[in-house]
């Protein structure tokens, strides 16, 4: 289960909208939706491309996809 709460607030601080981080991840919007309210999970390669994209730390990587 991921913070998703979390994770919209990196994205709103890196001045992204929603759409814009699905598309980058590779998903649809509704897909990535889905994900943020833990309906389905992401996959490793989404991690990646989201940890890059908001120039997240490995801390931040763990406390919003692995806690």
């Amino acid at each position: 289960m991921i913070k998703g709460n979390l994770l919209r607030e990196k994205i709103d601080a890196c001045g992204f909208k929603l759409v814009y981080v699905a598309k980058q991840v590779g998903v649809s919007y509704q897909a990535f939706l889905k994900k943020l309210n833990n309906e389905t999970e992401f996959k490793t390669s989404e991690v990646m491309i989201l940890k890059e994209l908001l120039h997240l730390t490995d801390d931040e990587v763990m406390e919003i996809f692995f806690t």
